[in-house]
């Protein structure tokens, strides 16, 4: 029989904690979801990154508290610090049969070893014994392993890749800034406009940061669901997908879309010319921000930020405008050895619905993208740029990670490094894939 977990009061519960109301609250449920389905409270073995130094610990330690005090199950909280030593410790743990109930863990590679073992259950078979599971969470944003293309994993909070656009300089090019309507051909012809009127269209070093324009180049090729597949050769569907997206760049470069000093600019020397009014655009990430606003201890990169703005990568083909990369890096797993006891499979889901809560993702996301359907929750005080990228995120129709962070870093490096190569012809960009494809990884990959 299908199970409906309700855990209403314990969310309840939860965002009685989080406001400061934890503990002996007269709203606390009488009996626990568990219970309501039919199983007994259990014990539960979880880890996740949450240790003792990371800014969400307290955070953590109170969502557990009101399920705990919601469920009547017990948490057994082995969290460490994310580190190259607890990664390594969470995939002994798996090899020796001695893996936790559920863990909070990376969303690309690095869980590979556990689905490709069936050590973790998918969020698709999750679902056909508890329907509701994940389902405030948009199921396009839901990170798609790169070892089959499943869901497993249910997110907390990420990153996001979007377009800085600098309107001073478009609005002396008569040109407005693209929107979620804008395609590549027309994002093109604006290119060619802002460079007839004396400006650089696209602020980027080709030599130091190729790999935001790699990204959504290739994003451009395909659609989102396969946008984290790596390719074995550089002519399968995957390399010929990313020799298009290559190609692409190529035909930006010849179209003199890029600085002049592209193949041996520093990217602090790029992103300067949109600070200085003499580019319309630049991609980057969400910390790019920061850069633009200043924090509290240093002031922003730019004169008036109300000036510029950030949106979605125009797109071509089967992709839309607002399919976007984003990363949502980490997420809850439910182990197999989980899900095949009762008690804590039934525990075990609570768990993760109780950790990814509207009220709960909010709290632990501080304004960073999710992948929840009531969409990104506003900063307090939120600047310009600030509300612009909620407006891009909460508007995006689909969501894939960068898949440089699928592919090992000594293949990663050298193909970033054939770039300049690929745009002035010198190299193919299919040879230029294979090559990458073929070289011997480096210690630190191994």
């Amino acid at each position: 029989m299908k199970k409906f977990l309700s855990l209403t009061l314990a969310l309840a519960c939860c965002a009685s904690v989080f406001a400061g109301c934890g503990g002996a609250s007269s709203s606390a449920p009488a009996a626990s979801s568990a219970a309501s389905s039919g199983s007994a409270p259990a014990e539960i073995r979880v880890v996740t990154s949450y240790g003792g130094d990371d800014g969400n610990r307290v955070n953590f330690e109170n969502a557990v508290k009101a399920y705990e005090e919601a469920t009547g199950n017990t948490v057994v909280d082995e969290s460490a610090t994310s580190n190259e030593q607890w990664k390594a410790q969470v995939k002994a743990d798996f090899q020796t049969g001695s893996e936790p109930d559920v863990l909070f863990f990376f969303t690309g590679v690095d869980a590979n070893e556990f689905i490709k073992n069936n050590k973790v259950v998918s969020i698709e078979e999750i679902r056909k014994e508890y329907p509701e599971y994940a389902s405030n969470m948009k199921d396009g944003m839901l990170p798609a392993s790169p070892a089959d293309l499943k869901q497993y994993a249910v997110p907390v909070n990420g990153y996001w890749e979007g377009m800085f656009v600098n309107k001073t300089v478009l609005k002396d090019c008569g040109l407005e800034p693209p929107t979620a309507e804008t395609t590549w051909e027309e994002f093109m012809a604006m290119c060619k406009t802002i460079k007839e009127k004396g400006y650089t269209p696209i602020a980027c070093s080709l030599a130091e940061v190729p790999h935001y324009w790699f990204e959504f180049c290739i994003l451009n090729q395909g659609d989102p669901s396969q946008h984290v597949e790596v390719p074995a050769s550089a002519t399968d569907a995957a390399g010929q997908r990313w020799a298009a997206g290559l190609n692409q760049i190529k035909e930006m470069y010849e179209a003199g879309c890029f600085p002049t000093n592209t193949l041996t600019a520093t990217d602090a020397d790029t992103f300067q010319l949109m600070a200085d009014n003499k580019a319309a655009f630049a991609i980057d990430g969400s910390w790019k921000v920061g850069w633009f606003a200043g924090s509290d201890d240093a002031a922003g990169a730019v004169e008036n930020l109300d000036d510029y703005t950030v949106t979605y990568v125009p797109g071509m083909g089967e992709r839309k405008s607002t399919d976007i990369v984003a990363g949502l890096s980490m997420g809850y797993y439910i182990t197999r050895s989980a899900w095949e006891d009762p008690a804590r499979r039934d525990a075990a889901v609570a768990f993760v619905e109780a950790m990814t809560t509207d009220e709960v993702v909010n709290t632990f996301a501080g304004g960073t993208p999710t992948a929840l359907k009531s969409g990104m929750t506003k900063p307090e005080n939120p600047n310009s740029m600030q509300l612009a990228a909620i407006d891009m995120v909460n508007g995006a129709t689909g969501s894939a990670p960068a898949v440089q962070d699928s592919l090992n870093a000594t293949a990663r490096k050298q193909l970033f490094a054939s770039i300049k190569d690929i745009v002035t012809g010198s190299v193919k960009a299919e040879d230029a894939i294979q090559t990458a494809l073929d070289t011997p990884l480096a210690d630190e990959d191994k």
